[in-house]
């Protein structure tokens, strides 16, 4: 298993995440091996923060196709975090 500092990949900025930012919900892209507990411990180590709650979705890879082979995309895996009300992650602050 990877280390606490290498469960987490980064954030997910977009449109969706910003809205749940509002809802003191953080989106992070983490590696495809990690688990709840494991992003939980790492979130909790390193933004110095309580997790109440944490939703894990996996994107697979988009299908394309390269003459007559059928090539597939990386996987993606993200996970959704709600902390205890009142706390925030600095490192969303400015978006």
């Amino acid at each position: 298993m990877a280390k606490l500092t290498q469960v987490i990949l980064g954030p997910v900025i977009t449109e969706r995440s910003s809205l749940l930012q509002e809802r003191n919900k953080y989106t992070f892209e983490v590696r495809m091996d990690s688990n709840k507990g494991l992003i939980k411990q790492a979130i909790e180590t390193l933004f110095e923060v309580k997790v109440v709650k944490i939703n894990i979705v996996k994107n697979r890879g988009k299908a394309r196709r390269f003459g007559s082979r059928l090539v597939h995309g990386s996987d993606k895996k993200k996970a959704i975090v709600t902390l205890n009300p009142g706390e925030t992650i600095s490192l969303f602050d400015g978006v």
